[in-house]
């Protein structure tokens, strides 16, 4: 007879639990959610490591900017010390601007007395070209504008001034406007019936009216008489567009100084007998090429310490000269720009 142990015994020997289909995994937006964390913290490692990267290349530049910027600044009070009267008997100080100037001194210790010029920005010439045309029969007439063109100080602005049409009569002319101011006639001898190319030329200075940026120019055709061909301008010419009676061409020729960021060592070393400085022959280098400075770069003090405002005073009156430079690379980052400041005295130019 069995016992019931063995039979329990029989009965779990032969018993298997069935294996498990279950298995752990990431659903899809689990998968999603991990990705999108991993490209989140990504980003910012990469983020910080590219912001690290470009503070530190800014910081060098910063340095080497205030460096180079330091070097200038002994360099001209050491010239500066020493101005003197130039080889031509010009007294030592030619110009003294707020962001230049001009002066007289041994730069180079072979006891010639060279022409040294500091300033900052470049000297720009362009020229601005437009034509206008007339198709009238007669009394006719056209304009232009130029505009835009002023970026700095202005050092001169010329006009050229071409036309060409029915102007073969000494009544046949055009007569030129600008900015409402009569100057003078075009063509009135020496030019012919539709030439096809451009005559009676002339040169306007227009300095004092391109000192607003602004110029508006008109050209009139003469008729004394619209009956008469000779005695006004017809419309007795043809080109690719059509008749016209006349048509002007202006040139606008501006030369200008622009401020930069670079402040420049100009020098002229004296040549021939008597000695002159070829202006054309000045040598410029770049002695810092961040300075941000609005306020002066040089500012000029009499014998007794008194700041000199009046230009003509400065020319003779100075005795001590201020020299501060604002440098910064990028003035859209930090750090806060850095300034330069200095003072020297004109030994050659203290009250006996």
């Amino acid at each position: 007879m069995k016992t019931p142990t063995s039979n329990f015994q029989l009965l779990t020997s032969n018993f298997q639990l069935p294996a498990s289909n279950f298995q752990a995994s990431f659903t899809l937006i689990e998968t999603l959610i991990a990705i999108f964390v991993f490209l989140l913290l990504f980003g910012g490692i990469s983020a910080a490591i590219f912001n690290l990267y470009q503070t530190h290349t800014f910081q060098w530049q910063q340095s080497l900017a205030i460096a180079q910027a330091k070097r200038g600044v002994e360099l001209m009070v050491k010239e500066i010390r020493g101005a003197r009267e130039g080889e031509n008997g010009a007294y030592p100080i030619e110009k003294a601007g707020d962001k230049e100037f001009i002066f007289y001194s041994d730069v180079d210790g072979d006891g010639k007395t060279e022409k040294v010029r500091y300033f900052l920005g470049e000297i720009q010439t362009e020229t601005l070209v437009k034509e206008c045309r007339s198709s009238q029969d007669y009394n006719g007439s056209c304009a232009v504008s130029f505009s835009d063109f002023l970026k700095g100080n202005l050092i001169s602005a010329q006009l050229r001034i071409s036309v060409q049409g029915d102007l073969n009569s000494p009544n046949e002319y055009v007569t030129i406007y600008i900015d409402g101011e009569n100057f003078g006639s075009v063509c009135v001898t020496g030019c012919t019936q539709c030439p096809g190319n451009w005559e009676g030329v002339t040169t306007k200075n227009v300095l004092s009216l391109a000192q607003d940026g602004i110029l508006n120019i008109v050209a009139e055709a003469s008729c004394f008489n619209q009956n008469v061909e000779s005695r006004c301008v017809h419309r007795a010419c043809s080109d690719n567009e059509g008749n016209f009676s006349f048509k002007a061409k202006f040139e606008l020729t501006i030369t200008q100084e622009v401020q930069t960021p670079r402040l420049k060592r100009g020098v002229i070393k004296p040549v021939g007998s008597p000695p002159t400085y070829p202006q054309d022959q000045e040598k410029i280098i770049v002695i810092t090429p961040y300075v941000r400075n609005a306020p002066p770069i040089f500012e000029y003090y009499d014998e007794n310490g008194n700041k000199i405002e009046d230009y003509p005073a400065r020319l003779n009156n100075t005795k001590l000269m201020k020299i501060f430079l604002v440098v910064n690379v990028d003035p859209k980052k930090p750090p806060v720009e850095y300034q330069l400041e200095s003072f020297v005295e004109l030994r050659n130019l203290k009250k006996e």
